[in-house]
């Protein structure tokens, strides 16, 4: 199978994922718990795994000579596609914190905690996925920014109506 092909279908599957995050969230009928309390419980999980990624490379770089000095990765290396995941990772989660606020005002706490699982969970996914092959990687990619993309959606409509 193609590359294309993978990633279409990685991306179609992601969109699924997103809409049970957040349609699901929702009808679980989770608490409305106040942004405030909800917001530094949703972002724990991603932080820890951004955690996780910055500390992965500075043991790469303690043990590896060729880069302890802070020289760039080697394209397509293990640390290079570390760096590449962690990137979008910051990317990500730039993009949540000045949408999930919004969220949590609009559709809840409980929500933006689940998101912020899901999230998690899709960063992880999107890791391993990068290093078995770069198409793979696009269901934790779309795991990750469909729900996001989703939920800012739904809350301006719920906002606006």
């Amino acid at each position: 199978m193609g590359k294309r092909p993978i990633i279409l279908i990685s991306m179609i599957a992601g969109a699924l994922w997103a809409l049970a995050i957040v349609w699901g969230a929702q009808r679980a009928n989770l608490p409305f718990l106040p942004p405030q309390i909800a917001l530094p419980g949703a972002f724990i999980l991603p932080g820890l795994i951004t955690l996780l990624m910055i500390g992965r490379l500075a043991q790469r770089r303690f043990f590896d000579d060729s880069i302890i000095d802070g020289q760039d990765f080697s394209p397509d290396s293990a640390a290079w596609i570390d760096q590449q995941v962690l990137s979008n990772t910051i990317e990500q989660l730039v993009l949540a914190l000045v949408i999930w606020p919004f969220v949590a005002l609009t559709l809840g706490g409980g929500v933006i905690l689940v998101m912020g699982f899901a999230f998690a969970i899709a960063r992880l996914l999107f890791w391993i996925g990068y290093h078995i092959s770069p198409p793979v990687r696009g269901f934790g990619f779309a795991a990750t920014f469909y729900p996001t993309v989703l939920a800012a959606v739904w809350s301006i409509l719920a906002w606006a109506m």
